[in-house]
């Protein structure tokens, strides 16, 4: 397709065009070239524990204690100045390996982890940087699909040490802890060294700090209304700063987007002579049904179809990320640009029967079913409600919440006010837990008093909601849903840890 000689003023007569076509598809045509072709991950719980060995599990937590003294993933200052400043000084270590760099709301752990497995299938060495973390930090930095030994990590943090703190002395500010924690994970992957560097956005894109790459392919999973005090406060602010991992002549890979979000990363592939794939025009889902363990698809990727792919996860949303996953890798491989082909089907099969994503509609127990589930905004919320009606069909349910003290609450709550017959209100251990009697009152708002429970410690909430659940004899579907935060869904898990 031909470049446009004004290509801002293309985009402008078709948005005014295109605007009142479905949100949900997002098929706005913006003047970029669009990519169209002519015709895994260990077994077991994918989520480590504390070292056994107590001499290693306390010099692990001296560096968690470390990286602690810096300023929390709350606390930013949007800038890429100082992380630059660290990668120049340990020689660019994030410039020795392709990468593929995911931004957007929600599903982006997801959809890393889909990737990392297809990658890894198709005998990739591969390196995932994701967070927040479940239960241990060593969970963010993963190599050949299994997270960084602890060994590995201390020895990582140590080796970065000495240039971290140059880099705060000459500094305004030191280096956050995510800043660091993105350095280790860089430089690791190019110790490795690894084929492919697999990148979650902490927040936003532009400025975040994992923005230090220059990834071929850019992947924008759904967004929505969230940090709306940092990214905007509507979804086309906040899809501006999630453009930012948009890089020259990078392909970018674009799930379903609201209308205003599309027309701004579309504005930005423009600008950066990016091509792009939407889902529901150049790949997505032909067909899907729910089986037993999962789900089974049929997903149109840049090079043609690929059928009868089981993936052990539940949820639409998940069929989606799989969408997604699949057309980063083609892309990643050249297909729909220097190659009309489609990737092995038998290898791309055996990739997604492997994929495990910890506290995603996740079983950790039954007689009654406990389902753990990070959803922490009313997107995900939805996503998961919707998720849970589809896969397990419970006759009661009984939820388990507990937010972060900057997340919509509320919205959450509506959310899944549909599908709780009851709500236990608890905390996390999270210090930016939401106070324990202002979710109550949010609670009782939304459910009714007699549909709300209050039980501050995050045990006593899970046993309560277990009792709820099976308090009557006809309720013999009955389960329980653990949700509202990462770090609720991490310590539920360790509470309930499986065998």
């Amino acid at each position: 397709m031909s470049e446009p000689s004004d290509p801002n003023d293309q985009f402008d007569d078709i948005v005014d065009n295109e605007t009142n076509r479905d949100p949900d598809l997002a098929v706005i045509e913006a003047g970029s070239r669009t990519l169209r072709t002519r015709g895994g991950a260990p077994q077991g719980d994918p989520v480590p524990g504390r070292p056994e060995d107590p001499d290693l599990d306390k010099a692990l937590r001296e560096v968690e204690t470390e990286l602690s003294t810096r300023w929390g993933e709350t606390k930013l200052d949007p800038s890429v100045t100082r992380i630059a400043a660290l990668m120049d000084v340990l020689g660019d270590p994030q410039r020795a390996y392709p990468s593929i760099h995911i931004t957007g709301t929600n599903g982006k752990t997801s959809t890393a982890r889909m990737i990392e497995a297809l990658l890894g299938a198709f005998e990739l060495r591969t390196g995932r940087y994701t967070s927040p973390h479940v239960q241990t930090i060593t969970e963010r930095i993963s190599l050949d699909g299994a997270p960084i030994s602890a060994e590995r990590f201390i020895e990582t943090y140590q080796d970065v040490k000495p240039y971290v703190e140059l880099v705060d002395a000459r500094e305004e500010y030191r280096l956050s802890f995510f800043e660091v924690l993105t350095a280790m994970a860089y430089a690791a992957f190019a110790d490795a060294p690894v084929d492919a560097a697999v990148v979650e956005v902490g927040m936003g894109g532009t400025w975040d700090a994992t923005n230090v790459i220059d990834a071929s392919v850019a992947v924008v999973t759904p967004i929505d209304l969230d940090h709306t005090d940092r990214l905007g406060g509507t979804t086309a602010e906040i899809a501006g700063e999630k453009s930012g991992i948009i890089k020259q002549g990078a392909t970018v890979i674009m799930a379903q987007q609201p209308v205003d979000a599309a027309q701004v990363l579309l504005r930005k592939a423009v600008e950066a002579d990016a091509t792009v794939a939407r889902e529901g025009m150049e790949f997505g889902i032909v067909s899907r049904e729910v089986a037993v363990g999962g789900q089974l698809l049929t997903l149109r990727g840049l090079g043609g179809e690929y059928d009868n792919v089981f993936l052990p996860l539940h949820g639409a949303y998940q069929a989606h990320n799989a969408a997604v996953a699949l057309a980063a890798v083609e892309a990643f491989f050249g297909i729909g640009a220097e190659h009309a082909r489609t990737l092995d089907l038998d290898t791309v099969r055996q990739a997604f029967a492997r994929v495990a994503s910890p506290g995603r509609l996740e079983i950790v127990r039954s007689s009654p079913t406990v389902v753990l589930d990070a959803a922490h905004n009313p997107h995900g919320a939805r996503a998961t409600a919707e998720g849970i009606r589809e896969a397990f069909g419970f006759s009661r349910l009984v939820g388990v919440v507990s937010t972060s003290g900057d997340k919509d609450a509320r919205g959450l709550l509506e959310a899944f006010e549909p599908i709780f017959a009851e709500v236990v209100v608890t905390a996390n251990s999270n210090p930016r837990a939401t106070d324990v009697d202002a979710l109550a009152a949010v609670a009782v708002e939304v459910f009714g008093e007699d549909r709300v429970v209050v039980e501050p410690r995050l045990p006593d909430a899970i046993e309560a909601a277990i009792t709820l659940a099976e308090e009557e004899a006809e309720y013999g579907g009955a389960g329980v849903l653990v949700t509202g935060s990462i770090f609720t869904v991490g310590d539920a898990r360790l509470l309930l840890r499986r065998g």
